[in-house]
């Protein structure tokens, strides 16, 4: 299992509810929409690195103007960008990100798939993300999707390596990897092992999706000549917008990152360059056959579906069923193969939103434990004019069926409920690619049909079957909780799995700066009713804790208590792991539980292992209140707080001079200047704190969209610099300086072992007032003075640093305790 570096138990309530696990319920025109789609028969894959990447005007037209099965693979899932909503970074970062996604797909109507590669950080080179990523299995992923999708064209949003593009070097990677993946997927002898699921299929064209953006930062104009050009800005009236308006609201689902999006209206042009296969001369389907004609048989199918649409009643939907039902059977009737099997599942659907019929399957609870018997309410109601039969239900997790050859009379709800229980084998809810132990670079997913899916299926279906015109039709349907909320109406959750008691820890890094026991306090949550056990704590050699042994003894489900120990550590500088185990009569159980609440994704809920990083370090520290500015994703203030510092988090008008005075230091946190509006007021009186006699420390900031340029007593330019190899050579420049000497010596040892990075947006040019501290490089690179800068100002200091603190704080790095720890002593005697 990879470890969740982050608070054990994490619940940020922005409680606006989403309704996503619904079943969507379309209207008429959405209907028609549908109806079109089922004419075509053709596909695209757009490829890219991380979610934010892909081109939402090209996916929105692509999926709705020509009609295409449209689909973006995003080769990570952004695990090691930065969080501007909330504290989550890392693995949790990318499970926010995947279902970022799976909204904007809802949105601009494609789908979504996933490569295994780990987004481990910002990479300068191709050559540096390959290094890390398992090349081959990235590749193998990659041509998995193309043979499984069959997409006629590829579309990649980087250039291809011939431009040899200064950019992310994972952007590089996935067109490069995209090239490769072209040729290999109708290659048999490429991935052989993959051919007992899917067939080698090789698409038409490989474009590249550019635009004046990429040929402006190489200083050249875009020259259109030779150029697919695709007017994406025409407004469909089924929709009731432009593409490009809903391809705005589809990137705005990218919220963690702060790319809410304006709506554009007009002609919008975007162009495609091209790399490998066919070229195509006016447009990206030239040559494919996107209409029932690809198939054998086909053709009257074509003819049907097209008379379908065209007879179209908005008033009486029902009124298409009993052609759509004639359609069905001829394509039933097909041999098996890709189109037939989409398409099948396509009319499935679209005959369901005709006969406006509404299946549910709602559990009395949201989470259930393994063997828990629980009945499953379900309603099934028929709302037209069509006979309809529910036969039976099904519930594959039981093997159990009941059969009701209950006939739907229009508009009349049916309810009926069934007992079962939860699988004693059924695992716990966790995301699938967090199951095992990866690696830096990529997770490990054992199963095939998994590797390229954003999640697992829900954990509990059930399979209503429905008779209509002598046609048996099979929905599944997830077991969901729902409940309704006073302020916001219903509320749909998914079904959580829990082990039957979890253990959350109030830190996942315990940072010891001496020789003195900590309290480690652990909250045991029961998640069925009358719980017994026993608490310990697994500890590393050399480390104790008084007791051994909690006991606990838990009442009703979802009852919780609080147990302490008094760990110690030992008496020189050691690191290990913490792990908390909870022994009942039933096992040994060592999970912790994390809620994730934001208004823009549904709740998610996930159980890992119930460990915290320990840190013994030998750290001295001078002033002891800290008034902090939390910027985004910021866990800072947590951990100076674990290392006896009193951290105050400042707001609004408590950012004034009286109040000021009595801190040690004012810290502002990462990217504040970019998140803070009130800054651009502020900073004026915290540089005066500084100049009367106060330590600032203010951590990066991008040079986009910054509140304020006057955010330094002196010039300071921000860049795009950084250097993302943590294991990067660390130069001292000043060894004599007071930030490196007191109260802690900084020597090179104090940066081993840091993870993802040295640092970001470093400062490119700086006024004669600032030191810098240290250098540090790229291999292949100049040396970059900027990460740390320190300027005296008045008779206090300003202190800039643009090292990876947030990161490698809540990491339990000893060296950047010590450094930081002499950053905020800076000046004290």
């Amino acid at each position: 299992m990879i470890r969740f570096t982050f608070l054990a138990l994490l619940i940020v309530s922005l409680f606006a509810p989403v309704k996503a696990q619904k079943a969507p319920q379309p209207n008429a025109a959405e209907i028609q929409h549908q109806l079109k789609k089922l004419t075509v028969l053709g596909s695209a894959l757009y490829i890219a690195a991380h979610p934010d990447d892909e081109n939402t005007r090209l996916i929105t037209y692509l999926a709705n103007q020509e009609l295409m099965r449209t689909a973006y693979i995003s080769l990570t899932r952004g695990d090691g960008g930065q969080n501007l909503i909330g504290p989550e970074i890392r693995e949790l970062l990318g499970l926010i990100r995947t279902h970022e996604l799976l909204e904007a797909r809802k949105v601009d109507g494609g789908m979504q798939f996933f490569s295994r590669a780990n987004d481990f950080g910002f990479s300068k080179t191709p050559a540096e993300t390959f290094r890390i990523w398992d090349r081959d299995q990235v590749l193998a992923d990659l041509v998995f999707t193309i043979r499984q999708f069959k997409p006629d064209v590829l579309i990649t949003r980087f250039p291809p390596a011939k431009y040899n593009y200064d950019t992310h070097g994972h952007h590089s990677a996935s067109a490069i990897l995209a090239e490769e993946a072209f040729k290999a997927a109708g290659d048999a002898t490429r991935f052989p092992e993959q051919l007992k699921d899917v067939t080698v299929w090789q698409p038409k064209r490989l474009y590249w999706n550019t635009s004046t953006w990429f040929y402006k930062s190489q200083g050249v104009e875009l020259d259109t000549a030779g150029k697919l050009k695709l007017n994406v800005g025409a407004y469909n009236p089924l929709l009731g917008c432009s593409y490009t308006e809903l391809a705005a609201q589809s990137r705005s689902k990218h919220a963690s990152q702060g790319f809410g999006t304006a709506e554009v209206r007009g002609d919008e042009m975007e162009y495609l360059e091209y790399v490998a296969g066919d070229m195509a001369q006016n447009s990206m389907f030239e040559g494919v056959n996107t209409t029932w004609d690809r198939l054998p048989g086909g053709k009257a199918i074509g003819k049907l579906l097209n008379d379908v649409y065209a007879s179209y009643n908005p008033t009486n939907p029902s009124a298409s069923v009993v052609q759509l039902l004639e359609a069905r059977r001829l394509v039933e009737a097909l041999p098996k193969d890709y189109w037939r099997n989409v398409k099948l599942a396509d009319l499935d659907a679209v005959i369901k939103s005709c006969l406006g019929l509404y299946l549910e399957a709602i559990s009395p609870e949201e989470f259930l434990t393994v063997g828990q018997f629980f009945n499953v309410k379900l309603e099934a109601i028929n709302r037209s004019g069509v006979p309809l039969k529910l036969t039976k239900v099904s519930f594959p997790f039981v093997a159990k069926d009941t059969v009701l050859n209950l006939a739907l009379v229009a508009n009349k709800g049916y309810s009926f409920s069934n007992t079962v229980a939860v699988p004693l084998n059924m695992a716990t809810t966790q995301p699938h690619y967090l199951r095992n132990d990866g690696t830096v670079g990529m997770f490990r997913v054992d199963e095939q049909a998994l590797r390229n899916q954003p999640m697992a299926e829900a954990p509990l279906q059930v399979m209503l079957h429905i008779e209509v015109a002598g046609q048996l039709l099979t929905y599944v349907v997830p077991v969901l909780y729902k409940f309704t909320e006073p302020s916001a109406g219903e509320i749909y959750r998914n079904i959580a799995i829990t082990p039957p008691v979890t253990a959350n820890l109030k830190d996942q890094v315990l940072v010891f700066a001496d020789n003195k026991a900590k309290k480690v306090t652990v909250s045991v949550k029961g998640w069925t009713d009358n719980v017994e056990g026993e608490v310990r704590l697994k500890l590393p050699k050399g480390w104790t804790s008084v007791p051994e042994v909690q006991t606990v003894k838990l009442g009703a489900k979802g009852s919780e208590t609080m147990v302490e120990f008094e760990v110690l550590p030992p008496p020189g500088e050691s690191n290990g792991e913490l792990e908390v185990v909870v022994q009942t009569p039933a096992g040994f159980f060592n999970h912790s539980s994390i809620v994730i609440d934001y208004p823009h994704i549904p709740r998610l809920v996930v159980f890992p292992k119930a460990t915290a990083k320990l840190v013994r370090l030998d750290l001295k520290m001078k002033g002891q209140k800290i008034g902090y500015l939390a910027g985004a994703g910021d866990d800072v203030p947590s951990s100076l707080t674990q290392i006896g510092y009193q951290v105050t988090l400042l707001q609004g008008q408590e950012i004034a001079p009286e109040n000021l005075k009595q801190f040690d230091a004012v810290i502002l946190g990462v990217r504040a200047l970019n998140t803070i509006d009130e800054l651009k007021f502020q900073m004026p009186i915290i540089l005066g704190y500084a100049k009367a006699g106060g330590t600032v420390v203010m951590q990066y900031n991008t040079n986009h969209r910054l509140v304020t340029e006057d955010f330094a007593p002196y010039k300071l330019t921000l860049s795009r610099l950084r250097v993302t190899e943590e294991d990067a050579e660390v130069r001292i420049l000043d060894p004599k300086h007071p930030i490196l000497n007191s109260p802690n010596k900084i020597t090179e040892k104090d940066f081993a072992n840091w993870v993802q990075e040295r640092g970001l947006y470093f400062p490119s040019e700086w006024a004669a007032e600032y030191k810098a501290i240290l250098s540090c490089n790229d291999t292949g690179e100049k040396p970059n003075d900027g990460s740390l800068l320190v300027a005296r100002y008045g008779n206090g200091w300003f202190v800039y640093t643009g090292l990876s603190f947030f990161r490698e704080l809540p990491a339990g790095v000893p060296g950047a305790y010590r450094l930081f720890a002499n950053l905020i002593s800076v000046g004290k005697e």
